[in-house]
């Protein structure tokens, strides 16, 4: 069995070892190839400042690119049994290979620092992925936006028909509320693009590390300057992500949530295809929405994100706690949750089709009377007074709904402003 990184002729009880090791060395295969990234970076500053020689970094260097093809070749690499995670896994690899040489690639680094920057590498990788996919989704409903700007729907206060809205602002809502979550998205992300390599266990090194080099090679945007600060980021930046994927659930939340209303027969608003519903084992009529809501359903666990971090993290002085062990626990399989559904959410609305002529059903037609009571203001009429008449007028059966939309100010029916939402959009993404 391999021997531990720590391991010092001291055996640890079997029991005990299974509980901290935990998920480790199934949740560590995503970490595996960052791991070689910032061990390759970490050598080749050794090397620049004379802890290794130029021989053996070309030696290690090489040997880690060949664990690396292993890594990207599915199912070639993994994680031996009696080996707590993919550091210990790759150091193992290296020593078995090159001996001596293989054991210097830890000079100068903690597994503390040495997780962090793994995390800090997939973290980064995993923001990028899910800014794509929201673009994806943000274009789909953009484009849905233009597509169906002419055709009305009611909109809704207090779930009772309101006022007219448009499939043009509706879809573009979304699209525009994308926009602000990429804005946390964005956030997050700066944080994260920050090099904790160096930092050790928390304090430092007597080594005379670069830790400008190793910021530039593995291409921070940033260095988080103080060691303990570094150390004190685990977690911070896992907590700052899930706001930003809460704030995506959110959204995709109370899309699906629409849908699903909308889908509905009291409604029919608008139709998903055969092929996104499925049927009852008893009623043959359904089509059920369940894509739909089991994103919304999703999506409410995901909102949760922030709330299990910040309790995982509390009361928690600085410096190193395997508490944060379980954090990849909760976060990684939260961030493939939320691109599942970023990826199913864009595919199902662009097969959506919408219903023409809604409000040409009378019983929508009391939500005209805001352009009614305009159309008095606009001929002279006070507010309130054109207020009252067209109450009256509602009350004893008189009211004639306009038949034209006069909506021209910006974000309007007649204006939805989305050159201006996709500049936004387009601003966002050029700050990544």
């Amino acid at each position: 069995m391999a021997k531990k990184l720590w391991e010092k002729g001291i055996e640890t009880d079997a029991f005990i070892e299974a509980f901290t090791v935990g998920k480790d060395r199934e949740l560590d295969l995503e970490l595996a190839k960052y791991d070689i990234e910032g061990t390759i970076a970490h050598i080749t500053m050794l090397e620049s400042v004379g802890l290794l020689e130029k021989d053996e970094l070309e030696i290690l260097t090489k040997e880690l690119i060949k664990i690396l093809n292993e890594i990207i070749e599915p199912g070639d690499f993994k994680i031996e049994e009696g080996v707590e995670d993919v550091h210990s896994q790759i150091e193992l690899m290296l020593t078995r290979k090159l001996g001596d040489i293989g054991k210097k690639v830890h000079s100068g680094r903690s597994r503390n620092d040495q997780v962090l920057v793994d995390i800090k590498l997939f973290l980064r990788a995993e923001i990028i992925e899910i800014t794509s996919l929201t673009q994806k989704l943000f274009n789909t409903l953009i484009e849905k936006s233009e597509e169906n700007k002419e055709i009305l729907l009611p909109g809704y206060t207090h779930t009772q028909a309101a006022m007219p809205s448009s499939f043009g602002l509706w879809f573009g809502a979304y699209a525009e509320s994308l926009v602000d979550d990429l804005v946390l998205t964005q956030a997050a992300y700066t944080i994260v693009n920050q090099n904790p390599l160096g930092s050790a266990a928390g304090y430092g090194s007597s080594f005379p590390l670069n830790r400008t080099l190793t910021t530039d090679l593995l291409g921070f945007g940033a260095m988080n300057r103080n060691v303990v600060y570094a150390q004190m980021g685990r977690g911070k930046a896992e907590q700052t992500m899930s706001y930003a994927m809460a704030g995506l659930a959110g959204t995709l939340n109370k899309l699906a949530s629409d849908i699903c209303l909308y889908n509905s027969q009291n409604f029919a608003f608008l139709k998903l295809p055969d092929e996104l519903t499925t049927g009852s084992s008893i009623m043959p009529h359904k089509k059920n929405p369940d894509v739909f809501e089991l994103i919304r359903a999703k999506t409410n666990i995901l909102r949760s994100l922030p709330t299990t971090i910040s309790t995982l993290t509390a009361n928690l002085t600085s410096g190193y706690h395997r508490d944060f062990q379980l954090l990849k626990e909760v976060l990684f399989p939260a961030i493939k949750e939320l691109k599942d559904c970023l990826f199913t959410t864009d595919y199902s609305v662009s097969k959506i089709k919408v219903k023409e002529g809604i409000l040409d059903d009378p019983k929508y037609r009391l939500i005209f009377s805001v352009e009614a009571v305009n159309e008095l203001v606009l001929n002279g009429i006070p507010f309130r007074d054109a207020y009252l008449q067209i109450g009256k007028q509602i009350q004893d059966g008189s009211f004639q709904p306009p038949t034209k939309l006069k909506h021209t100010h910006e974000g309007s029916i007649g204006n939805l402003g989305n050159d201006k939402i996709k500049a936004r959009m387009r601003d966002i993404i050029k700050s990544f």
